[in-house]
Order: structure tokens, then C-alpha cells, then sequence
């Protein structure tokens, strides 16, 4: 299995089967380095299957992952982390009892430990560094004003952006993101594109999954559409907007 150079994310020929269930079949993607490459498509595609095939949380039936040359099937989650590839979730995964700020900073400590399991309250010689670097991190997605804040008293879009945050600060060579603007006014679904938009001109390689089809026209350099667990069309955003089958199978008569 060869990928060629640009290529920093390539899954090779994956099925993911649950019983008798197809979920994926015969999916081959390749994501370029420093592109923003979004997958579309109905509710049941396969997307979020996909996604969690990618980072380790499902094994896939057959076929494998690979990142910046390395093959992830088989690795943990963590361990694919620690490589370099990050995920926001459809639901925000952050910790509610924390300050927006202790959010940030832990997994800036469990990246350098390799896991999820530091204590943000003992003594580090590298504690104000990092806690300089949340508070910029922050700043970046427009919560600096919340960060002493308890993270569970924040809006639907704020957690979004704090589980944002806490993924930039890893400094991931890839970004998953699954539904980023789920839940979002209009207004911060603006703002959010802007965001994005700004993170893909430091290089950042992101895969986005996303229903609401002016942020994938505003951000996608490429798009990939999967319907029935399936990749039915691929190619570049206006290209996908014109397919006969895209406009059949999800984006309707008014996109």
C-alpha cells in the first residue's frame, strides 16, 4: 500500500461491519497535507463511524489507517493522540467541574505525560509556560474572558469552542472535527468558520464532518460525499454541489 507524499491521512479500503450490518464498505480517503477536506452526507452515512475508525475508538473490519506513514489500525486512542491527531466531538467532551482555563491546560500536561491522567493542581516547574499558552489559546477562540469560569455553566457553543481549544493546544498535525457548528447561532457559526479559517493559514490538516452546507462551502478545499457507508462522490466543492447523485442523495433541490 503505497500514499503518496502529499497524502497525511490515508484510509486504505475499509469496511466496518457491525453483525450483519454494513456500516462502511470499500472507503478509500485521502486527505493532503494542509487542507481542510470535509465528508457530507445523510444521517446513518457512516460519517461519525468513520471518524472513530480513524481514531482508534472502532477496529475496522478490514482495511487500514494510515497517518503521515505510520499505520494507526490497532493502535489505542491515546496513542494515536499522541501522534498528532486530534478530535472535537458532536458532543463536547470537556471537564465540567474545572475552570475554562484548568480545561485548557490539562491536556497541554497529558500530552507530555501520554495520557489523560495528570493532576493540574500539583506543583510543575512548566505550569505558568503552559498556562501562558491556554490563555492564548483561548484568546485564539474567544473564551479568554471566561477562563475562570466553571466549564459546565457555558453555553452549547462556548463547550464547543473550549473542546476546540483543548485540541489546539496539543498542536495536532491532523483535526477531526465531527459537526463543529452543531447547535451554534448563526453569529457563532460565523465566528467559528473565521476561527477555522485562521487555523488553516498556520497549516493544520483538518477532516470535517458537517450538515450545514455554508460551512462546508465556506471552508472545504475538497469534499467527499458517503451515503449508505459508502463514498458515492468526491472531488472538489463545486463540482460536489453540481452531482446529479450529491443533489439526490443529501443536499436537495435548494442547495
Amino acid at each position: 500500500m503505497k500514499t503518496p507524499e502529499n497524502v497525511v491521512l490515508h484510509v486504505a479500503d475499509v469496511h466496518k461491519n457491525f453483525g450483519g450490518l454494513h456500516a462502511l464498505a470499500d472507503i478509500d480517503l485521502q486527505v493532503e497535507e494542509g487542507k481542510t477536506h470535509a465528508i457530507i452526507g445523510p444521517n446513518g452515512a457512516g460519517k461519525s463511524t468513520l471518524l472513530n475508525v480513524v481514531i482508534g475508538r472502532l477496529a475496522p473490519t478490514s482495511g487500514a489507517v494510515v497517518f503521515d506513514g505510520q499505520v494507526l489500525t490497532g493502535k489505542k486512542p491515546h496513542e494515536i493522540n499522541q501522534l498528532g491527531v486530534s478530535r472535537v466531538f458532536q458532543t463536547p467532551e470537556i471537564f465540567t467541574d474545572l475552570s475554562v482555563l484548568q480545561n485548557v491546560m490539562t491536556p497541554a500536561f497529558a500530552k507530555r505525560d501520554g495520557a489523560f491522567k495528570v493532576n493540574i493542581f500539583r506543583p510543575l516547574d512548566d505550569e505558568k509556560a503552559v498556562r501562558e499558552e491556554a490563555e492564548a489559546t483561548l484568546e485564539d477562540v474567544g473564551l479568554i474572558d471566561r477562563r475562570a469560569v466553571g466549564a459546565g455553566s457555558l453555553s452549547r457553543g462556548d463547550k464547543r469552542r473550549l473542546e476546540l481549544a483543548m485540541c489546539l493546544i496539543q498542536k495536532p498535525r491532523l483535526l477531526l472535527l465531527d459537526e463543529p457548528t452543531a447547535g451554534m447561532s448563526r453569529h457563532d457559526t460565523n465566528t467559528t468558520i473565521e476561527l477555522l479559517k485562521k487555523i488553516k493559514s498556520r497549516g493544520m490538516t483538518k477532516v470535517i464532518i458537517e450538515h450545514d452546507m455554508h460551512v462546508v462551502f465556506s471552508l472545504a478545499d475538497k469534499i467527499s460525499v458517503l451515503a449508505g457507508g459508502r463514498i458515492i462522490a468526491e472531488g472538489l466543492p463545486a463540482d460536489v454541489r453540481g452531482n446529479p447523485r450529491v443533489q439526490e442523495a443529501y443536499l436537495g433541490g435548494a442547495h
